[in-house]
């Protein structure tokens, strides 16, 4: 029988869970594609005026023809592995489709593109979403600024019915 895994955080006690649910999180790994390359750096120096510790996990310099389950295998492992909570992570690429499903096949990592803050109010407050997949096709710097920071600020709500349903997510058997 498999292990009963968490909706998200590593503890098994509520209690702790709670206190995880009320913390912001510090540290944001963040990785491009070439399709999100021309934004990272520009959005890394905006974290870091905010506040937020950032890990870089490339790509390190353009390359047209870089592929994107690289790069959003590279931070979404970072996150599993991670042992302080709570970590976030910000993918960036054309669209933010592919690299929401690669870093979902990770566990503990519940990624989604997001294009307005209002949505990643949403998917933070209902899901508790750690990844944001951010499009460079689709949206420009400010608004993945302002994005990215509606998503970072906003608490997962812990309401019984969002932890419920994360918990049958957890022990689906597939």
């Amino acid at each position: 029988m498999r292990p009963r895994r968490s909706w998200g955080f590593r503890s098994n006690s509520h209690r702790n869970d709670v206190v995880h649910l009320c913390r912001m999180p510090t540290n944001v790994f963040i990785g491009a594609d070439h399709g999100g390359f021309a934004f990272k750096g520009e959005l890394i120096a905006f974290l870091i005026e905010n506040g937020f510790s950032v890990t870089d996990c490339g790509a390190d310099t353009l390359v047209a023809d870089d592929d994107y389950p690289v790069i959003a295998a590279r931070v979404a492992r970072k996150m599993s592995e991670e042992k302080a909570q709570p970590v976030f992570g910000v993918l960036l690429c054309r669209s933010g489709a592919g690299m929401s499903i690669v870093a979902n096949r990770f566990p503990d990592v519940r990624a989604v593109d997001v294009f307005s803050e209002k949505q990643a109010r949403h998917a933070r407050q209902h899901n508790n979403v750690n990844v944001l997949a951010l499009s460079g096709d689709w949206l420009n710097l400010d608004e993945m600024k302002k994005i990215t920071l509606a998503f970072l600020q906003t608490p997962f709500s812990g309401e019984e019915r969002h932890v419920r349903r994360l918990q049958q997510i957890a022990d689906l058997k597939v």
